[in-house]
């Protein structure tokens, strides 16, 4: 009978890839050395005396050499994890280290890993054993992979089996996390990293490193849309990544780094397969030298600062580049002082921050040979050329931004033959397309050199998905007070009709709705609440962006008096004009930093950071959940904003959340204008959601036709598993499933969800049913959410959010609210409401007349930021007129209502430049859809697809109309009315 081990389908699949590659094997039982012994000092002895000359002139000296090793392994019993000790020890793998072997005693390096020479065999020795015991006292532990070099055990792996639902990659870490680390920590002295993998996923990771933190490693750039390999191909194309002894010497000498946390404590820092891949890519266009720019395009959170680490430490290690001077070049002082600060606490040697143009200048004409951290303005007064070597490497952080004015053509003109990367951690919009020019190179596939999507980093786990709510305020405005009002002051003062207009128009500004104290009394209000019930519980913190300093201080005072002065703070910078009362909310760098620590300490009081524009960008708090924001942000300003929430923060931190109290989020959004179709999905907004949620399920339920759900038991179970019996249709519909959990997560606990509860509860018993993974909630094959294993375990709690249920427009509701009996629908459902009822019979001359209503309406408050009562009064005026004149004409078919939707969005999209014949586009579209559609389509992923295609061959080829919102937006409709 065949069978599936970890050692047969795992361990032995691994080991069988690694000696692939012409590493030998020895079984654990056969190596040189004894079961308490740490290194194989045979193999480490013999590589001294190879490497070394003056040790093989003296072979004896060798033993010096293994004393000292011994004892930095021994040091490490006594050490809960030993990450100082591994600190210590690699300084001697990467000789960093000397002994007095030279002549008269001098220091020499002492060289045990060559690196000079990686594919030469006669340099380095490799083995990779399997079952390596290990004794330390009475303990004795088993590895199931070790690869050696020169006699030291530079990676641990663990295997486990591929067929046992209750074992995942993540028993394997922890495995090595919590028992290995802990019980044995002198065998991880010398380690380079460890991995785990149960023949699905493989991670790897550092001593020390929580395993939630562990990476993927993925070899080709897949999809974003698809799911991520997973099986033994996705493991084979890891461990020929990562396993081969090139790789590992790489991650060695250039991709660790070691640095010290916020509590003082050391930790071990290794590059994410994408930070690796970039830094490779951007040290061999340098070396070849034929083209002299790039840019990388890594999202906002997924480890930026780190890539330029890791970049900067492997081309100053480059002998063919003659000690290159390093320029990162950032184009705020707050970046500057982050990323100096990541530099700083990864001991990166040759560090220098510019602190005045003049050192700037100083430093460059003297052709200095280190990494300079310096702001873009600093090139602002360079009088010409500064240094002409070739051997300049600039790394422009947030490029799309720095090339603002004329200081990026300063540091051009200054670095006339530099090589020139640009970094961004937002994507590049249409508008940008200079960033394309200065640093996009023609041969790079649309433009970047490197590029690693929202979407990809968080399939990988490198960020969170962001959640986006809004919680619009609404300004009610006694406009018969402030006319009387005004009248007064103006007789007072003598204004004219010109002072008037002037002084209205102000005072009407959205900067003063903005500020008004009762407002922000309000919303203060309803974030303390907010925060109260969704943050506070969960052990992590928040943001409040206000609209300027004075609504900083303002929201301060309303905050205080709700949570306490403990609670919040200000951040803001230091300008001209501020009020003597703002100093203590104005840090200087070393007050800053004791902010910071304290905000990112779960055990201290300090909840809320409260800031206008500082800590906006270039803020990394892990512990920051949600942002509540009341500040009309713009583009890259925005995104970048909104990413301070993203950040991976174990072990119950799912996504971020945005609450915006301005409602400016989905036109930002449309200004952006992104060339990445992944980004229209940075923000995922709530009600957007709530549409998604039932055709989800009814996409999922579509895998079992005829089932009876009703059916319980096996025999209900039976049924449900031969439906989606093959692999294939298992594997359609776990994807489908895990769109409908990640909804399901995303929405819990909105009383919408009660009437999909049973639904969901049958579907996600039969997933856990076939689910290859186990229970426990963490990183499993589909993720389950927090709130979804709760659900699971019938501890959910409901809350009842204002305006939850779904508003039917008819001529009672429209009573009932003139009537003043309903006060809970907001003005932004109605008009809603109304724009869709009006686009049902845009051939009718009634209904043109109401449509003209609305946009003036609309024109007549669009300087309000929300409804005053009048503009609700008369918006109910035309509802109910609306109303009226459905009832007049007869109902048109729906398909027909559909074509007049269709003609009005492309009426819409219709301009001088580009004319196009709609009743052509939208009788085309109507004929094709008519004849590939079929009775409940929409529910299913074949009738899904095959519209998809109609409609695309309809606008892409035959109209040439390639506006992927025109077609997202006519998919739409058709959905709706066909």
């Amino acid at each position: 009978m065949t069978n599936f081990s970890e050692a047969n389908a795992v361990r032995d699949f691994v080991r069988d890839l690694v000696t692939s590659r012409d590493v030998p094997f020895v079984a654990g039982s056969k190596l040189p050395r004894h079961l308490d012994e740490v290194l194989m000092e045979g193999p480490v002895k013999e590589a001294l005396i190879r490497l070394n000359p003056e040790i093989a002139a003296d072979p004896d000296k060798a033993e010096q050499v293994i004393h000292h090793l011994r004892a930095i392994v021994i040091a490490a019993r006594t050490s809960p994890h030993p990450i100082v000790a591994n600190e210590e020890f690699m300084g001697w793998l990467t000789g960093q280290k000397s002994m007095p072997f030279g002549p008269n005693g001098e220091h020499t390096t002492v060289c045990l890993v060559d690196f000079d020479y990686l594919d030469d065999d006669s340099s380095n020795r490799w083995v990779i054993s399997t079952e390596v015991a290990f004794r330390q006292g009475r303990v004795e532990k088993r590895f199931d992979l070790v690869l050696w070099c020169n006699g030291f055990p530079l990676v641990v792996g663990e295997a486990k089996s591929p067929t046992r639902p209750a074992y995942t990659w993540i028993d394997g870490a922890a495995q090595i996390h919590d028992d290995y680390e802990q019980s044995v920590p002198q065998f991880f002295v010398p380690n380079v990293f460890s991995f785990a993998t149960e023949g699905k996923d493989f991670r790897y990771g550092t001593v020390g490193m929580p395993i939630e933190l562990w990476g993927p490693w993925r070899e080709e750039p897949t999809d974003e849309d698809a799911p991520a390999k997973i099986g033994l191909t996705a493991v084979q194309e890891a461990v020929q990544g990562v396993l081969t002894p090139r790789a590992v010497l790489d991650f060695l000498r250039f991709f660790t780094v070691y640095a010290t946390d916020k509590k003082h404590r050391k930790i071990k820092i290794i590059a994410r397969f994408q930070q690796f891949k970039a830094t490779n890519l951007i040290v061999e266009r340098v070396l070849l030298g034929e083209v002299k720019q790039g840019l990388i395009w890594h999202f906002q959170g997924s480890g930026k600062s780190l890539l330029m680490v890791f970049t900067a430490l492997k081309l100053r290690a480059m002998a063919e580049l003659t000690n290159p001077t390093i320029l990162i070049v950032v184009d705020r002082i707050d970046l500057d002082a982050q990323i100096t600060g990541t530099f700083n606490a990864s001991d990166v040697p040759g560090l220098v921050s510019t602190d005045s143009r003049a050192q700037l200048q100083a430093l460059l004409s003297q052709g200095a040979r280190k990494i300079i951290i310096t702001t873009i303005h600093k090139f602002g007064e360079a009088p010409g050329v500064l240094d002409a070597r070739g051997n300049i490497i600039v790394m422009v952080d947030e490029a799309h931004r720095s090339q603002e004015g004329d200081y990026g053509q300063k540091m051009r003109e200054a670095l006339p033959n530099a090589f020139l990367f640009g970094l961004t951690g937002t994507p590049i919009n249409r508008r940008d397309r200079n960033t394309f020019m200065w640093f996009g190179s023609p041969q790079d596939e649309g433009g970047y050199l490197s590029r690693y999507s929202f979407g990809e980093s968080i399939r990988d786990g490198a960020t969170l998905p962001l959640h986006f709510e809004p919680r619009l305020s609404e300004i009610h405005i006694d406009q018969d007070g402030i006319d009387a009002a005004f009248e007064e002051l103006a007789a007072d003062r003598g204004l004219s009709d010109a002072d008037k207009i002037t002084l209205s128009r102000k005072a009407a500004s959205i900067e003063v709705l903005i500020k008004t104290p009762s407002r922000i009394a309000k919303i203060a209000a309803d974030i303390a609440e907010h925060f109260r019930a969704k943050v506070e519980p969960e052990g992590f913190k928040a943001q409040v962006v206000a609209y300027d300093k004075a609504s900083c201080v303002a929201y301060k005072a309303e905050l205080d008096k709700h949570l306490g002065p403990e609670a919040s703070t200000i951040v803001m910078s230091k300008t001209r004009g501020d009020s003597p009362d703002w100093v203590k909310w104005t840090p200087g760098a070393e007050d800053l930093e004791q902010v910071l620590t304290r905000f990112n300490d779960p055990a201290d009081p300090l909840k809320i950071i409260i800031v206008t524009a500082k800590l906006l960008t270039g803020f990394d708090a892990p512990i920051l959940y949600c942002q509540y924001l009341d500040k009309p942000l713009t583009e890259h300003t925005l995104l970048q904003a909104i990413t301070r929430t993203n950040r991976v923060y174990p072990p119950n931190k799912t996504h971020g959340l945005v609450v915006d109290y301005l409602g400016i989020f989905d036109d930002v959004a449309k200004s952006l204008a992104f060339d990445e179709k992944s980004v229209q999905r940075v923000i995922s907004n709530i009600e957007e959601l709530k549409k998604e949620l039932e055709p989800a399920i009814n996409v999922a339920l579509s895998f079992f036709p005829g089932v009876d759900r009703t059916v319980g038991g096996y025999e209900g179970l039976v049924q449900a598993q031969s439906a989606i019996a093959d692999d294939a249709t298992k594997d359609a519909f776990g994807l489908a499933y895990s769109v409908v959990s990640q909804l399901w997560e995303a929405l819990s606990p909105d009383p919408m969800l009660a009437s999909y509860r049973d639904d969901y509860h049958w579907l996600t018993d039969v997933y856990e049913s076939v689910r290859p993974s186990d229970i426990t909630g963490r990183l499993v094959w589909h993720a389950l959410g927090a709130k979804t294993i709760d659900l699971i375990n019938e501890h959910v709690q409901v809350e009842l959010p204002e305006g939850a249920e779904t508003i039917v427009l008819d001529a009672q509701t429209i009573e009932d609210l003139m009537l003043g009996k309903r006060t809970d629908i907001p003005p932004e459902e109605i008009e809603k409401q109304i724009t869709a009822r009006i686009a049902r019979h845009l051939n009718n001359p009634v209904f043109i007349q109401l449509g003209q209503r609305l946009n003036a309406l609309r024109e007549k408050y669009a300087d309000i930021q929300q409804s005053s009562l009048d503009f609700l009064r008369e918006l109910l005026e035309l509802a109910r007129d609306t109303v009226v004149a459905e009832k007049a004409v007869n109902e048109i078919p729906r398909e027909e209502q559909g074509k007049a939707a269709l003609t009005e969005l492309f009426q819409a999209v219709k301009t001088e430049e580009t004319p196009i014949i709609v009743e052509n586009i939208v009788n085309r579209i109507d004929e094709v859809v008519r004849a590939v559609r079929f009775e409940g389509w929409q529910a299913t992923i074949q009738g899904d697809q095959e519209v998809r295609q109609a409609l695309r061959k309809t606008l892409y080829v035959q109209f040439k109309i390639r506006d992927n919102d025109v077609f997202e937006k006519a998919l739409s409709y058709i959905r709706e009315y066909y």
